[in-house]
């Protein structure tokens, strides 16, 4: 079971590294997201790619480390189901928001076996 979890964990880090990247290289904006960022949008954009290389970390720590994965997993959950949640609020937009929510779901299987080996189950 460990290997699983393990493999889980660096699974959602690999999602997470498209996405950490435009913290070193921003022109990964317009490949990931379709968008011209110039000015402020850069900053912003930017800025984004060093909270996803956060959250790449925090799953890497997890899969290195089992006294992380309860924060980690709240951390990788808020980015990923709040990203899904996000998504269907704005009605399901097409193009590259498609792309980075089909991945998401993805996610979500990984995502809800590291929550269960946390300790986010109902106790009995």
């Amino acid at each position: 079971m460990e290997i699983l979890i393990k493999g889980c964990w660096i699974a959602l880090a690999a999602i997470h590294l498209g996405p950490a990247a435009m913290a070193f290289r921003p022109s990964l904006v317009k490949t990931l997201y379709g968008l011209e960022a110039g000015g402020p949008l850069a900053v912003l954009l930017t800025h984004r790619g060093v909270l996803f290389l956060a959250v790449m970390g925090v799953c890497i720590l997890a899969a290195l480390d089992p006294g992380a994965r309860r924060g980690a997993a709240l951390v990788t959950a808020i980015s990923v189901l709040g990203f899904l949640i996000v998504y269907a609020r704005a009605g399901f937009p097409t193009g590259a928001l498609r792309s980075i929510a089909r991945v998401d779901v993805i996610a979500v299987l990984p995502l809800a076996l590291v929550i269960f080996d946390a300790g986010f189950r109902a106790k009995g």
